[in-house]
C-alpha cells in the first residue's frame, strides 16, 4: 500500500497596492453609469441641456426601475 501526500490549498496574499487602483476605477465607473442611467434627466444634466443621453438610456431606465417622467 502506498501513501499519497495531499497538500492543502494555501491562500494567496494580494497586496492592497495592486488592487486599490482597480477598486477605485470600478467605483468611478459604477458611479458614472449610475449617474447616466439613473439620475441624468436631460434638463438638469451636468453635460449640457440636450436630451441625447436621456433618450439613449431611456428604455434601460424603465427596465431597471428608474422613473423618468
Amino acid at each position: 500500500m502506498s501513501s499519497v501526500a495531499v497538500s492543502s490549498p494555501r491562500p494567496v496574499a494580494i497586496p492592497v497596492s495592486e488592487t486599490l487602483p482597480w477598486l477605485i476605477g470600478a467605483a468611478v465607473l459604477g458611479l458614472l453609469l449610475y449617474y447616466f442611467i439613473g439620475i441624468d434627466q436631460g434638463a438638469t444634466s451636468v453635460f449640457g441641456n440636450n436630451m441625447m443621453i436621456h433618450e439613449f438610456v431611456h428604455d434601460g431606465r424603465h427596465f431597471l426601475g428608474f422613473p423618468c417622467h
